[in-house]
């Protein structure tokens, strides 16, 4: 499914305008960034953080929406560093076991 994914995401990117997309994977790799702070807050605005204020129901439907926002970009930004499905699966294994050590060794 993550093959599909990045599959999905590389046909999407090459249909972008990238006239306002900087030349450098540096510059395009801050903007995604940007981008993924973005809507990170987006889904943020949706919980009810803001104790001052009476709370909302919460939209599921929306969250989900902003997570897969945030994650495009997440598989855009892997895309620009090189990165295929299986690296973005084995870097994950990698860090989620050094996580998990972190854990057992009070982190």
């Amino acid at each position: 499914m993550l093959d599909e994914i990045f599959k999905m995401q590389r046909e999407y990117a090459d249909m972008l305008d990238k006239s306002r997309f900087p030349k450098d994977k540096e510059e395009r790799i801050s903007l995604l960034c940007t981008a993924i702070i973005h809507e990170a807050c987006e889904l943020q605005r949706l919980c009810n953080y803001k104790w001052w204020k009476k709370p909302e129901p919460f939209d599921e439907t929306k969250a989900r929406e902003e997570l897969i926002d945030i994650m495009h970009f997440v598989i855009h930004t892997a895309l620009e560093l090189g990165m295929d499905a299986k690296e973005l699966f084995e870097e994950y294994i990698k860090k989620n076991n050094i996580n998990r050590e972190r854990q057992l060794h009070g982190y």
